[in-house]
């Protein structure tokens, strides 16, 4: 297995660094044969390429079996027409990694806010309110005077259906259970023909339950009772909002893994931004990066019919929360005494023991 590593902008090389410790650890338990092939994607590429992507990234992500992708500081790039690519809209507009996975769950010893949770947000990434994956040519942001801006937002049958079915297909596995998040009542012709779509498949999976929440109620619920979700089925923006939300309330956004998953390729990507004011530093919490690295692991066993990949996967799980159950092995973000370093060789340990 072959994966490409783009450590990015920020605290990303040092989580980067500690995500390749943790698999580094899990290949020599499990005897996986992964391997690493390096590119620089962000700030780093733009002083050497003029570019934040760098085209031959996408064609290298094309020909690996995973990307693991560091977080990127787009909001300080420089325009795009000048070299400012949004490298986590590239990819999942470029390699159609439509699905952004984003799991919740409380954890045994870690502070959380509000109630025991283990859900998953599977949020369309590919279309909606994102002027930069709306059209052809141009951006989906304009402005036809100095007072007015207007925004448009695409919704396609195919966009809705896919990231539908691949909720179902998910909540088959977990506690069948989908929650489709919307806003029907007001965007009637965009939000219905999301709706339209995931019925129709609902209607493929009997053995799933079918729940339709208005956005705003859904994140009512998710502060008052966040147990009563399995996988939430969301467009881009409603999808984006409440992954935060339901990461924070299980602890932090810093313990939230995610991937950007399409049929034939997969990234592994924190949930978290770069944290330019701590990069450097050696204090950053790569707990995100590493757990999207299981996820990644996850994917590729599925893909592959590969047992070992998905008990790696279990194992960096469960090292993770051996580390984390104890306050004086976290990061200080989570109130703890550790350096990224330290938590790292904290998880290794677990992960050997």
């Amino acid at each position: 297995m072959k994966l490409l590593v783009l450590p990015g902008d920020g605290i990303g090389p040092e989580i980067t660094t500690a995500t390749l410790e943790v698999l580094a650890a899990v290949d020599r338990r499990f005897g996986l044969g992964l391997s690493f092939e390096f590119r620089e994607i962000g700030f780093v590429a733009f002083d050497k390429f003029g570019t934040t992507l760098p085209d031959e990234v996408l064609e290298r992500a094309k020909v690996c079996d995973g990307v693991i992708l560091g977080p990127i500081s787009h909001m300080d790039y420089p325009p795009r027409d000048k070299g400012g690519v949004n490298v986590s809209a590239a990819f999942r507009v470029k390699l159609d990694l439509f699905a952004n996975v984003r799991p919740a769950r409380t954890r045994r010893g870690v502070p959380h806010r509000g109630t025991e949770m283990d859900l998953v947000i599977m949020r369309e990434v590919t279309e909606g309110m994102y002027p930069d994956r709306n059209m052809v040519r141009g951006s989906g942001e304009f402005m036809p005077t100095e007072d007015i801006a207007m925004s448009l937002r695409k919704i396609t049958a195919v966009g809705c259906e896919r990231i539908a079915r691949a909720s179902f297909e998910l909540a088959r596995r977990r506690r069948k259970r989908v929650t489709a998040v919307h806003k029907a009542n007001n965007f009637i012709l965009t939000d219905g023909l999301f709706l339209r779509e995931v019925r129709k498949v609902a209607a493929e999976y009997a053995d799933v339950t079918l729940d339709e929440l208005i956005i705003d109620a859904a994140a009512a619920w998710l502060v008052r009772d966040a147990s009563r979700f399995d996988v939430i089925c969301a467009t881009n923006f409603h999808g984006d909002i409440l992954s935060d939300l339901a990461s924070e309330l299980s602890g932090s956004l810093g313990l939230a893994g995610s991937i950007n998953a399409g049929d034939k390729l997969a990234a592994a990507q924190a949930q978290h931004g770069s944290a330019p004011d701590i990069a450097g530093k050696g204090v950053a919490n790569p707990t995100s990066l590493v757990l999207s690295s299981a996820m990644l692991l996850s994917w590729l066993a599925e893909r592959h019919a590969r047992p070992d990949l998905a008990a790696a996967a279990v194992a960096i799980d469960a090292a993770v929360d051996t580390a984390l159950a104890d306050q004086r092995n976290r990061t200080r973000d989570l109130g703890g005494p550790l350096s990224t370093s330290e938590f790292t060789e904290t998880v290794v340990a677990a992960l050997v023991s």
